[in-house]
């Protein structure tokens, strides 16, 4: 039987969540804004980490190895959660994308980015739920 806590993912869900509704109410162009514009970046860095993490725990009762899943690559451990019926096909694009999207943030922290970034945080944020 598999127990995942996902209490932190909650909470990562309820932060983010708030941080966005923070920077929709801020005033445009503000220094408010553009602090929760980053809390939103992290957050989605974290919120996705801990999501992965949790993917890892639930792939082991499949036989496969902590050892060995560290070293896969977070779209593969996507890939094997589809063959094991974890995620579907569907589920498993969006990760893509939110995946793709974070690995940009290791290289661009520009307005841009975090725009785009903006623009998948709703859908994000129904997936992580």
């Amino acid at each position: 039987m598999l127990y995942l806590n996902t209490d932190h993912l909650s909470r990562c869900r309820q932060t983010l969540e708030s941080s966005l509704i923070m920077y929709q109410r801020a005033e445009a162009g503000s220094i408010d804004q553009e602090v929760f514009r980053n809390a939103i970046v992290k957050g989605y860095e974290l919120a996705q980490e801990t999501a992965f993490k949790l993917l890892k725990k639930a792939l082991k009762v499949y036989g496969h190895s902590g050892k060995e899943l560290e070293s896969t690559p977070v779209k593969e451990i996507l890939r094997l959660a589809a063959i094991h019926d974890l995620m579907t096909l569907e589920e498993v694009e969006h990760w893509f994308a939110y995946r793709d999207n974070r690995n940009n943030t290791a290289h661009d922290y520009g307005e841009a980015f975090a725009e785009q970034t903006l623009m998948l945080i709703p859908g994000f944020l129904a997936d992580v739920a």
